[in-house]
């Protein structure tokens, strides 16, 4: 009875996620616009992340910008893959794979980058 349960709890928890998270799956599987996803999820979203990366900074939140940075990889992965898989067959496709490409290429350089950043922070203290 108890695992009858828990499958239950499960079932509706994954049921719960995957309508929270639709069109991200969506996007995830190349089934959303390719402008909604590029500039959507791509351009506002990681300006956002950028913005609450800035602001831990200012206010000197080590684990906020450890946890953002992690996020942030995250993230990319799903960007890159996401637009990848919506720009097939669109007009704008190759245009919009090779500045993800480029965007995904800069953003790891910099999550590095900001990554030592937070290392030497750690030792430092």
């Amino acid at each position: 009875m108890r695992t009858a349960r828990n499958r239950a709890c499960r079932d509706l928890s994954a049921h719960f996620v995957r309508a929270f998270f639709s069109t991200e799956l969506r996007a995830w599987y190349g089934a959303e616009p390719l402008g909604k996803v590029f500039w959507g999820y791509g351009v506002f979203a990681s300006a956002v992340l950028a913005l609450l990366y800035l602001l831990a900074i200012n206010e000197q939140r080590v684990g906020a910008q450890q946890a953002l940075l992690i996020v942030m990889l995250a993230y990319t992965v799903w960007i890159l893959v996401s637009i990848w898989r919506c720009a097939a067959g669109s007009e704008w496709g190759g245009l919009a794979r090779g500045l993800t490409i480029a965007w995904a290429g800069n953003t790891i350089l910099v999550l590095t980058f900001l990554q030592m950043d937070l290392i030497v922070t750690y030792i430092g203290r």
